[in-house]
């Protein structure tokens, strides 16, 4: 069955335990960073950080706020980095059915158009290392959900924000707690919860906590002719599979 995340950011207290886990679990070093006076570390996502905590300082309401964001892949439900992607090779991003997991495999160094996958993402989250195109972003953990785990994200949430589960669950849980929030946040919303399998809940205005926390929260991203027919060739191929398949 279909899994997703719901990341309820009114509990996060940016302990960054999701992004110490992540790296544990998949292995992945320590990015070198320097003090530039600012909490959030490192500063952006890259090959080898897929789960980052974005801080951000705001005024709300004449009071000073810290709004935390725990980031990652959204695992969209029709990814268009991977519409991108199949124009050059279908194996090289996989949407898996079973999970709903977006999965970039090593075949995407192989990739000549991987700046187009990367702009095709709306949230900004594919990184590719510096000595190849090869790119990479949060995995969903699929070789422990798998088995029968949780993300290890989610494992080591203390207060309860990162939830992980079948997508219909995590959809009603998210909306039963937005009506909670909503109560003493009536600007609270859930972040694209029709088209993503990670859904987020913020109290306030998404652009507040992330430029990209939100599909339509910027100007549309930069799509090339080859993004742009990838979306129109799609739905072609997958009727000429039935015909001839």
């Amino acid at each position: 069955m279909s899994k997703g995340f719901f990341v309820d950011t009114t509990r996060c207290t940016a302990c960054r335990g999701c992004q110490v886990a992540c790296k544990q679990w998949h292995g992945n070093p320590a990015t070198p960073t320097e003090n530039t006076g600012f909490h959030q570390n490192p500063p952006d996502f890259n090959f080898h950080t897929y789960k980052l905590v974005r801080m951000h300082e705001q005024e709300i309401d004449g009071r000073i706020d810290w709004l935390f964001f725990p980031d990652q892949c959204r695992h969209c439900i029709a990814p268009p980095c991977k519409a991108t992607a199949d124009m050059e090779d279908e194996s090289a991003i996989i949407h898996d059915d079973a999970t709903g997991c977006v999965l970039f495999t090593p075949k995407t160094k192989d990739l000549e158009d991987y700046e187009s996958v990367i702009s095709a993402c709306p949230y900004d989250v594919p990184r590719k290392v510096a000595e190849s195109n090869q790119m990479a972003k949060c995995d969903m953990c699929i070789d422990r959900i798998t088995n029968g785990l949780r993300p290890a994200c989610v494992t080591s949430c203390p207060t309860g924000a990162m939830n992980f589960g079948d997508l219909k669950e995590m959809q009603a849980m998210a909306k039963a707690r937005l009506a909670e929030i909503q109560k003493a946040y009536p600007n609270a919303k859930l972040c694209d919860p029709d088209d993503v399998r990670v859904i987020f809940l913020v109290a306030h205005d998404p652009k507040l906590y992330h430029e990209y926390a939100v599909a339509d929260a910027q100007a549309p991203r930069q799509m090339t002719r080859k993004s742009l027919l990838a979306e129109l060739v799609r739905p072609l191929r997958r009727s000429g599979s039935r015909l001839f398949g």
